[in-house]
């Protein structure tokens, strides 16, 4: 027996690798400028519609309003129809009866409600009319009143407001 060691083969060398080649990204696509403007478009109304539905329902109902009541009362020719009275035919007051136009103006002179003689009552030769004119724009430091084409009535705004209408007619 010998004490000799068989030969033992010599551990190959570890492959050699190639060398690393770099990966390149693939080329980024650009967007054409008609792609560009759509999306700035799109993303433009976008902002604007979130914007308008937040203002939207976030701000007061709209300007103060109050309904001007009172009275108008025919004086003179005043006749009873059924249930209404108006005036007589020919009486020239013949305009006024029920739904004649009643006109509220601002201290401006411009028209800002528009409303109509209501429910009338008859009494001894007297025709009463109901007023009720709403959506009247509060914040005018006077309002003028004309029922029909017969001329105006001044009223205070505490006035309107506290519905002391009364005006009258022959």
């Amino acid at each position: 027996m010998t004490n000799k060691q068989p030969e033992q083969p010599a551990t190959p060398p570890p492959p050699i690798e190639p060398p690393a080649v770099p990966v390149s990204e693939p080329a980024k696509k650009r967007l054409s400028p008609l792609a560009a403007g759509l999306v700035g478009l799109a993303a433009g109304a976008a902002i604007v519609g979130s914007i308008w539905a937040i203002t939207a329902t976030s701000g007061p109902e709209g300007p103060a309003t109050f309904t001007l009541e009172g009275t108008f009362t025919l004086t003179e020719d005043a006749t009873e129809s059924g249930d209404d009275c108006s005036a007589s035919y020919d009486s020239g007051y013949d305009d006024i009866s029920e739904g004649t136009s009643v006109t509220v103006y601002g201290a401006k002179g411009d028209v800002i409600a528009t409303g109509e003689l209501g429910d009338s009552t008859y009494s001894d030769y007297v025709c009463e009319f109901a007023i009720a004119v709403p959506d009247v724009p509060k914040g005018e430091k006077f309002y003028k009143v004309e029922v029909s084409h017969r001329g105006t009535l001044q009223l205070s705004a505490e006035e309107a407001e506290n519905g002391e209408l009364a005006a009258s007619l022959g």
